[in-house]
């Protein structure tokens, strides 16, 4: 996969007004189980991922596909793109094919949608972003529109690759991409740090889905931890999430309670959704779980 291939392929498709917006795995599955299973229009190339013959695209876009190892083709003409672009915010964003089931996929979804709706309603102006585990790179874009330096971090590098891409295919000024384990890898000190880590337990240990411990919540603990020690005085920590209610209990919050505390924060914390991915709730790993919902944590320490 090469950044110029994909770029002027995004590039492509914003002269083409290309539009589509990426639903959840399941739907998504249930959507292109429906006839006709070939795609007939850009949107079914690069929205649904369907399989695609040679007539229904360009020969220009035939050639970046081929020319950025962007496409998988067999001898009967029959193929499909390894890119997905998604429209948000009103840009253009690059990620992974379905299915992400790759340990590597980068993943924008329904989640995505939300976490950038957050950051944009929560109209904060910082002048350094930092973007933890930043996949896409779209709440960082989003969160960093007006600031001096943007930097998107991920441990992930095909995330890297993705989020350089869609920094330049949406204009966006001053972005950085750092491979960091979180902030590890990050000097700056940000006055704003905006994240939406996995929340999940996956048995696939998907970078983008599996979130860690018992309920799928350290990942999260971590990041305010290490956020709450590393931001400018008065910076703010916007964190979406999802979390595995327990009994009525909501595990995340307690555990990062004393973080909070300890750091006489001024703390906003909103459940945006109550009931989310029911399908996960019948997999082993939730036999005791009531319900996984999603999560709005706005910090600034003191």
């Amino acid at each position: 996969m090469r950044l110029h291939s994909l770029l002027a392929l995004g590039t492509w498709l914003k002269r083409a007004n290309y539009r589509f917006v990426t639903v959840t795995p399941e739907t998504h599955r249930r959507v292109v189980a429906r006839p006709p299973r070939r795609a007939r229009d850009l949107t079914d190339v690069f929205g649904w991922n369907l399989p695609f013959h040679y007539d229904v695209v360009t020969p220009e876009i035939m050639d970046l596909l081929r020319a950025g190892h962007l496409v998988e083709e067999d001898e009967n003409g029959r193929c499909m793109s390894r890119v997905r672009f998604s429209s948000l915010e009103g840009g253009l964003y690059a990620h992974s094919p379905f299915p992400t089931e790759a340990i590597d996929s980068v993943f924008l979804g329904p989640d995505t949608y939300r976490f950038c709706r957050a950051i944009r309603q929560a109209a904060l102006e910082p002048k350094v972003v930092v973007d933890i585990g930043c996949g896409s790179g779209a709440g960082g874009i989003v969160a960093g529109r007006n600031a001096k330096k943007v930097i998107l971090a991920d441990i992930n590098e095909k995330a890297l690759l993705f989020a350089e891409v869609n920094a330049q295919l949406n204009d966006a000024r001053n972005v950085e991409t750092v491979r960091s384990d979180l902030l590890a890898g990050v000097s700056d000190v940000p006055d704003l740090i905006v994240a939406n880590p996995p929340y999940l337990l996956d048995p696939l240990a998907r970078t983008y889905r599996d979130g860690g411990g018992a309920h799928g919540e350290d990942l999260a603990v971590r990041i305010v931890e290490e956020s709450l020690r590393r931001l400018r005085r008065g910076g703010t920590l916007l964190l979406y999430t999802g979390v595995t209610m327990v009994r009525g209990e909501d595990p995340f919050l307690r555990a990062v309670t004393p973080t909070l505390e300890a750091a006489r924060a001024k703390v906003r914390y909103e459940e945006i959704d109550p009931d989310v991915f029911g399908e996960e709730l019948s997999l082993p790993a939730y036999a005791a779980a009531d319900r996984i919902a999603l999560v709005l944590l706005e910090a600034t320490p003191s």
